[in-house]
């Protein structure tokens, strides 16, 4: 079973996504496999914020928790960069050079 150590930098949680998919039989999902699987997670995350947020829902539907659905939201992205060959940290850092380049204000 793969460990993720302690104050994990997002290239550890990137190896650990990469190990656990290995290990319980994901690591031949496609890319494509993985988006749709996202895009799921995604649907559940907005049902899981409607329901804390006091929006009519079915009362037979089931819930997740916010955090747990963001955290398969972050193991689908990990998975997705991870089969690009993206190391997250580096992409995350040369978009901010970017954003910080550009004026936001309200319209």
């Amino acid at each position: 079973m793969p460990t993720l150590k302690n104050n994990p930098t997002l290239k550890n949680f990137q190896q650990y996504v990469s190990e656990l998919e290995t290990e319980r039989g994901f690591a031949s999902q496609t890319v494509i496999d993985k988006c749709l699987l996202l895009g799921e997670e995604v649907g559940e995350l907005f049902k899981a914020v409607r329901k804390t947020e006091g929006l009519l829902i079915d009362s037979n539907s089931s819930f997740s928790e916010i955090g747990d659905e963001l955290t398969d939201i972050f193991i689908y992205l990990c998975a997705i960069a991870n089969r690009k060959g993206i190391d997250l940290e580096e992409a995350f850092r040369s978009k901010e050079e970017k954003n910080k380049q550009r004026t936001w204000k309200s319209i």
